[in-house]
């Protein structure tokens, strides 16, 4: 049986894959088992042991679906479902599942303040396309591969080598992220040395930060790889971070989590921490919440309450425990 897994996009959404391609691999033990993504995505199946070969989108769907064809699939499981797949199956007529994106709960979700979309994990949510196979959920983690060897002095100051809280200050959309100055309170709050992670387009907010507090603080924002920064997540005493894929991704390592949520919410995309022994989810109840399903640039109402009245005791006294 030869079985391809689509999922083109996001970070935080592929890694929600990985349960499903182990699964599909353990238990259907004569399977071949593929993946599908964007090649900027690549790196998530990167040494991954359950997958034996992993495609990457052309540039032109004739292309894909040219390559599709070539392989020989008798399953295609479409984690996706967008225009994009709809035309895959349709032109390739290969036997397929398709996830439930839920739609029409979700945009009612929104629309009247109201989570209306069962409280069921994405992970459990992508399975259910692989139950007319006889896969179940194993119970495992969602599984992330470093890609090679990293020490930590070649990374961190000497101030940070004996133990520190990774603080993942980045995430695409401006609702997703805690201002500056309510990381800088919570950050001074915490016991022992404090990282900060994110790409160069928080880097400015790290050192404003760092700045604050001192050397307690350590701003690798910009400086580190993905990789790299996956490797300092993984050995991190304690995680705090935003609906964003590092945070996802720490999840792979069993780190006590704090995820924090502003203006959306973890039921409505079914992203909680997976399989974490010990996670806190952080977030206020307001009318006006969720005010996007993804994140917006702006608080639409200009208070941004959502991230501004969560309480920070409860953050701290999870890290500090």
């Amino acid at each position: 049986m030869k079985i391809l897994v689509i999922r083109f996009s996001s970070m935080g959404d592929i890694i929600y894959t990985t349960p499903v391609v182990r699964c599909l691999k353990k238990q259907l033990p004569n399977a071949e088992v593929h993946f599908i993504t964007k090649p900027a995505f690549k790196y998530i199946y990167d040494n991954n042991p359950y997958l034996d070969k992993l495609l990457l989108l052309k540039p032109s769907l004739s292309e894909t679906i040219a390559d599709i064809k070539a392989e020989g699939y008798d399953h295609i499981i479409d984690l996706h479902n967008n225009l994009r797949t709809a035309i895959i199956k349709l032109r390739t007529r290969i036997h397929s599942s398709t996830y439930n994106k839920q739609t029409i709960l979700k945009w009612l979700s929104l629309k009247l303040r109201k989570n209306l979309v069962p409280p069921v994990h994405l992970v459990d949510r992508y399975l259910k396309t692989v139950k007319f196979l006889g896969v179940t959920n194993d119970g495992e983690p969602i599984d992330y591969y470093i890609n090679k060897a990293y020490q930590l002095a070649d990374l961190l100051p000497a101030s940070h080598l004996n133990g520190y809280t990774a603080f993942v200050i980045g995430a695409t959309h401006f609702t997703k992220r805690m201002p500056n100055k309510k990381i800088i309170s919570i950050c001074k709050e915490i016991e022992g040395p404090v990282l900060l992670l994110g790409g160069n387009d928080v880097k400015i907010n790290g050192d404003e930060i760092a700045s604050a507090i001192g050397e307690k603080v350590h701003n690798a924002c910009g400086k580190t790889s993905l990789d790299e920064s996956v490797f300092l997540v993984s050995k991190a005493k304690t995680v705090i971070g935003f609906d964003t894929g590092l945070t996802h991704i720490a999840e792979a390592f069993d780190r006590p989590i704090v995820s924090i949520w502003g203006g959306t919410i973890p039921d409505l995309l079914g992203v909680k921490p997976y399989m974490v022994k010990k996670s806190l989810v952080a977030g206020i109840d307001l009318d006006c919440r969720p005010c996007s399903k993804f994140g917006l640039e702006r608080c639409p109402l200009g208070h941004f309450k959502c991230m501004w009245d969560i309480p920070e005791d409860a953050i701290t006294e999870f890290v500090n425990s």
